[in-house]
Order: structure tokens, then C-alpha cells, then sequence
């Protein structure tokens, strides 16, 4: 093997596992939130800030550091990021308040930004025509949540909270150590792009379709597998380690879709297969509305979705490379924090609907709603005009 090849899989493996190991930090509080909750007398409302807080910077900081990575590099800027994810970690298990415990909470999204950073360091190492699926495999480092939510209870059940965090210390420091023996910094463009030119994607209005779409696909992985421990909880009354295992089924299934999803768009029109998908979540999501009540069709339904939205992520970042224009970091970056954004306000949106009606329905309805949304802006925007054009 070449040590350009090498090089090329040992960038794409540390990357995802480093990944991983940051998406377990980006959803560590969610396992755990309902003992959280219990300890600092939360309403419905304060635990579904806590849970969806560690989004918010992990999406809106999404940009500058893809952009970052494109710059300086991403070898450095992942190492600099996990390391910096450590501080909150020390401090979580001494919190005595809310309000600080909410602070630790919005530092540790920052381990929500190495998406970005993975995408813009592996891109860098292999060619265009492999990107569809080295990006998909890149993204299953997407897979920490479903660890989050297999591993964290067991840990709390085993060793105590404290020690929740004191291994994701100790994993962090292992995969830095790796990283910074094992993987070589990714080849940096000698043509310096202006920040101007970087963000220029904004003028793109594929820029914003696709970060719509995202915010549908990738926003419902993150919310969902980031409140399905709290709500299989509430609506089912299940213990925390059964509620984490559902949890980390769900959001395995989705990661392990995701390069199946950029796959299959190499040999599909992406956009018929978007629409297609915005179709099954609308499904899914008013048989979840329904049928609240039914445990068997609920998780029926939210493992349909799991699968739905896991494709959908796949065939989105395939789609990437017609708005990039080298910019792959900045594209990324932009599109990656609306889906971010996209798993920040519905835990919201759950909790002060339970408050509100005394039910989760209505919160589905919302997803409904929103996928017919995305299904008529492709319809309008990528498979309409075509049709025109082959009539023509």
C-alpha cells in the first residue's frame, strides 16, 4: 500500500472514531436527564433545554470551524477542539446549579462541531469521485449518539454520574494521543480563499435549499436520539437503560443508513429520492401522532423514520458537491448547522407541547408538517423544472 493511500485511510478512520468518541460528549446529558431533572427539580420544559442546549453551539459553530479546518488544517483544529471539550467534561460532575450546569451544557456542544471538521479534513485526502461514499462513511461518526445512549446508562448504573464523564475523559485523551501519533495533517490548498470568498456560498440558493432539507433529515437525528431516553421514559414508563437501548437503536439505524443513502444517490437522481423520503416521514410521523399511545406502531414508526432520515442525510451530503466549489469546509459547515440547528428546537418544541396539552401529538404533527414542507420546495425547485426541460 502507498503511504498516500495509507495515509488517506488512516485520516478517514481517526476521523470517524474521533468523531464518534465527540458525538458520545455531544449527547451525554440526554441519557441522564431525567435523573438531572429530578435532582435539580426541572419542569418539562428546563430538562428539554438541557437536552437540546449542547446543539445550539455544535450547530451555529459548525461554520467557522469547517472553515477553520479548510485554512489552517484539519488535523489541528480537531485536536485543539477535543481537547477543548475536556474543560466542561471536569466540571459537569461538581455542577450545584442550573443556570452553570446549562453553561457546561452549551460548552460541551463544541463536540458537535468535529461533523464539520471530519468532513473537511477526510474531503481533503481522497477525490471527487469517491466523496459521495468516503463522506458517507465519514458521517457514521454520527454513530456516538446510539453509543451515548447504549453505554452512558450503563455506566450511571454501574459506577455512579460521576464517572459518565470522567470515561469520556479518559476516551478523549486516548483518541487525541492517537490522532496526533498516527494521522498526518491533510494537504492545504496553496490558493488562500479570502473569508469573503468562503462565505460566498450564502449567495447560493442551493446553500439554502439544501440546509432546509437538513434541518429536516439530520435535525430529527439529533432531536430524536437525543429526547427518545426522556420520552420513552415519560410516554412508556421504561427504565433508563431500556429507554438508552431504544435510543441507541434508533440512532444506529439512521448512521448506518447514511452511506447507504450517499450510495445509492451516485446511481439515483438524488432529488426523486428526497422527495420520496419526505414522503415516508410524513407517514411516519402522523402514525406517531395517531398512535401515540401504542408502544409497538410508535417505535415501529420512529425506527421507519430512523431509516428514512438516515438516507436522507446520505443523499443530502451527496448533493454537497454541486454548491461547494472547493469550499467544502464552508458548504459543510453552513449546511451541517442548520441540520444542527434542526435537533435544537424540537426537544424544545416536545417539551412545552407535553406542558402545553399533556401530550407529545401534537409536536409530531409539527415534523409532518415540516417534511411537506421539504417535499414541495424539491418538487418546486430540482424535479419540476426538469420535467419542463425533457418536455421542451
Amino acid at each position: 500500500m502507498s503511504n498516500t493511500k495509507k495515509d488517506s485511510i488512516t485520516a478517514l478512520i481517526m476521523a470517524t472514531v474521533a468523531m464518534a468518541v465527540s458525538f458520545m460528549v455531544w449527547a451525554s446529558l440526554s441519557p441522564v436527564a431525567n435523573q438531572i431533572a429530578v435532582s435539580f427539580d426541572l419542569s418539562a420544559s428546563q430538562k428539554s433545554l438541557l437536552i437540546a442546549t449542547p446543539v445550539l453551539l455544535g450547530s451555529i459553530m459548525r461554520i467557522p470551524m469547517g472553515i477553520l479546518s479548510d485554512r489552517l488544517g484539519g488535523k489541528k483544529v480537531y485536536i485543539g477542539t477535543m481537547i477543548f471539550i475536556i474543560l466542561p467534561l471536569i466540571f459537569v460532575p461538581m455542577v450545584q446549579s442550573f443556570p452553570l450546569l446549562i453553561l457546561l451544557a452549551l460548552l460541551l456542544g463544541m463536540a458537535g462541531t468535529t461533523f464539520a471538521i471530519a468532513i473537511s479534513y477526510v474531503s481533503a485526502w481522497f477525490p471527487p469521485e469517491k466523496q459521495g461514499l468516503i463522506l458517507g462513511i465519514a458521517g457514521m461518526g454520527n454513530i456516538g449518539n446510539a453509543l451515548a445512549g447504549l453505554i452512558i446508562p450503563q455506566i450511571n448504573s454501574n459506577w455512579g454520574f460521576d464517572w459518565i464523564y470522567y470515561s469520556l475523559i479518559i476516551a478523549l485523551i486516548v483518541i487525541i494521543l492517537l490522532f496526533a501519533t498516527l494521522a498526518k495533517e491533510m494537504p492545504i490548498s496553496s490558493e488562500k480563499k479570502t473569508l469573503k470568498q468562503q462565505l460566498s456560498v450564502v449567495k447560493d440558493k442551493n446553500t439554502w435549499f439544501l440546509s432546509l432539507f437538513y434541518f429536516l433529515t439530520f435535525g430529527s437525528f439529533v432531536a430524536l436520539s437525543n429526547y427518545l431516553p426522556s420520552f420513552m421514559s415519560d410516554q412508556f414508563l421504561m427504565n433508563p437503560v431500556n429507554a438508552g437501548l431504544v435510543s441507541a437503536a434508533f440512532a444506529a439505524v439512521a448512521t448506518l443508513m447514511r452511506p447507504v443513502g450517499g450510495v445509492v444517490a451516485d446511481k439515483m437522481n438524488p432529488t426523486k429520492l428526497l422527495s420520496g423520503l419526505f414522503i415516508c416521514v410524513i407517514l411516519f410521523a402522523l402514525g406517531m401522532a395517531v398512535l401515540l399511545e401504542n408502544y409497538v406502531i410508535f417505535t415501529t414508526c420512529i425506527f421507519l423514520t430512523a431509516l428514512a432520515v438516515g438516507l436522507g442525510n446520505g443523499v443530502v451530503f451527496k448533493m454537497v458537491p454541486m454548491v461547494s466549489k472547493g469550499n467544502t469546509g464552508a458548504v459543510t459547515g453552513f449546511v451541517g448547522a442548520a441540520g444542527g440547528l434542526g435537533g435544537f428546537f424540537p426537544p424544545l418544541v416536545l417539551g412545552a407541547v407535553k406542558e402545553s396539552t399533556g401530550s407529545f401529538a401534537l409536536g409530531f404533527v409539527f415534523l409532518g408538517i415540516f417534511a411537506c414542507i421539504c417535499l414541495i420546495v424539491v418538487w418546486m425547485v430540482y424535479i419540476r423544472p426538469k420535467m419542463s426541460e425533457q418536455k421542451i
